[in-house]
């Protein structure tokens, strides 16, 4: 496989504007956002085939990252999309393994539900750490639609 279409493993921490993580304010991406979460509390053959990538770097960046707070919330053991990143090569079984191993050093919510319910709940009206983390993400993608609707 190109080089360019290789995934990398998840950072050794969830990004600081991770949905997955419990400190992370309410409100900072949008609601389709958030939803995305929910789809891979599913069983294996109901789940999105593609990996869910960190919100840091753009999407088709080369070398994108796995996300954090996906791999440590979800059993990636089961995860539909680690399965088809392994098929198409753009993981190595290796890489595979790590995911699946993956502990975050930070607290992280118990499903992709539960980080979407808290994800959302503020939405109407983000806080001031929420506006804050909208500022910091909108420096450095430009293509995301964070909380509220306004694009980062």
């Amino acid at each position: 496989m190109d080089d360019d279409n290789r995934l990398r493993p998840p950072a050794p921490r969830p990004c600081a504007s991770c949905p997955y993580r419990r400190d992370v304010p309410s409100g900072v991406w949008a609601a389709s956002e958030y939803d995305k979460l929910r789809r891979y509390d599913a069983p294996t053959f109901a789940q999105p085939p593609g990996v869910f990538l960190c919100h840091q770097q753009n999407r088709d960046a080369v070398g994108a990252r796995l996300c954090g707070g996906w791999a440590g919330v979800h059993d990636g053991a089961n995860l539909l999309a680690l399965r088809i990143a392994v098929a198409d090569g753009r993981l190595s079984p290796e890489e595979r393994d790590a995911v699946v191993g993956y502990e975050s050093p930070v607290p992280l919510f118990a499903s992709g539900a539960e980080a979407a319910a808290h994800g959302v709940a503020e939405i109407a009206a983000p806080g001031e750490r929420a506006v804050a983390a909208m500022s910091k993400i909108a420096r450095v993608r430009g293509d995301l639609v964070t909380g509220g609707g306004a694009v980062a």
